[in-house]
């Protein structure tokens, strides 16, 4: 999943640089920021999925391109001096990795250079971009999809258990637009006749804990993403 989901990041980043698809040696020194909410052991399994693709296009780290990485290490309020950073040095495009805040500081670091967005919850409904067919601006990439979806899901989670009453709904500090989602899911909970019962978890390390805990008779689980 996250290989297929980083081919797809490639394809909206070779599109915002117009480089060739076919695997030929670009002219320049390709120069690309990778704007990162979080620390680098959490971000290495993406980033290396990323350069293997670039690799696969034939562009090496060190020989034709050249990668700047920032990262935030959870710590939102670096995001803006780090885009600012990557701005300042001038790099050919922006990938931002890891959620609206990083997507909103490159977007104030930058109306020109091309911002390539590696999944966000609702760039639309952030007013990051005027709609997902034509974003506009400088913004392209991948969306994890709008609050709505939140909705849906309890649709379909009600059409295969009829029975269902109660629905557990998980979120986590590291999900700001986790309270949007939450009200998308009260609001579609209040029209299928269901209960939600909000359970906050402090870190992604406490899951196990929270999952371990007796749930009421006739409760299902929901998440938001990451």
């Amino acid at each position: 999943m996250t290989k297929k989901f980083i081919c797809l990041a490639l394809g909206a980043l070779l599109l915002a640089l117009s480089f060739p698809v076919e695997a030929q040696q670009p002219k320049k020194l390709i120069r690309i920021g990778m704007l990162i909410t979080g620390s680098v052991s959490s971000y290495k399994s993406r980033v290396d999925a990323f350069r293997q693709g670039l690799r696969e296009l034939g562009y090496a780290e060190g020989h034709n391109v050249v990668i700047e990485y920032r990262h935030a290490e959870g710590k939102f309020e670096r995001l803006p001096d780090l885009a600012a950073e990557l701005g300042r040095l001038k790099v050919d495009a922006i990938v931002a990795a890891g959620g609206i805040q990083a997507i909103r500081a490159a977007k104030n670091a930058t109306n020109t250079t091309p911002i390539v967005v590696t999944g966000a919850g609702d760039p639309v409904g952030e007013d990051l971009i005027a709609s997902l067919a034509r974003p506009g601006g400088n913004i392209t990439g991948l969306s994890l999809g709008g609050y709505e979806l939140y909705g849906k899901r309890l649709e379909l989670l009600k059409e295969t258990v009829p029975r269902v009453s109660r629905v557990a709904f998980f979120w986590h500090r590291s999900t700001p637009a986790a309270p949007l989602y939450l009200k998308e899911v009260h609001a579609s909970a209040q029209v299928l006749g269901l209960l939600i019962q909000s359970l906050e978890v402090p870190s992604a390390n406490d899951f196990e804990s929270v999952y371990s805990k007796p749930q009421p008779k006739g409760a299902r689980m929901l998440s938001p993403s990451p």
